[in-house]
């Protein structure tokens, strides 16, 4: 999934996660970096870091573009 993520977000701009914990992110290109090595996901929000394991995302989504 960690890939998926990774590749989704640089693709769209924009992805939402959900972790196996019931946690939920919005992840963007400008505050989003990739741990290739460990597979950890960083967001750098406002007043906030979160690293995420690759291995805890179970699902991801993103919006979908309206025609």
């Amino acid at each position: 999934m960690y890939k998926l993520v990774k590749e989704n977000l640089q693709k769209s701009g924009e992805v939402m996660i959900k972790t196996s914990d019931g946690d939920k992110f919005e992840l963007h290109l400008h505050n989003t970096r990739f741990d290739d090595e460990n597979e950890v996901v960083i967001i750098d929000a406002a007043t906030q870091t979160y690293w995420i394991s690759g291995k805890e995302i179970v699902y991801m989504w993103i919006h979908k573009v309206k025609d």
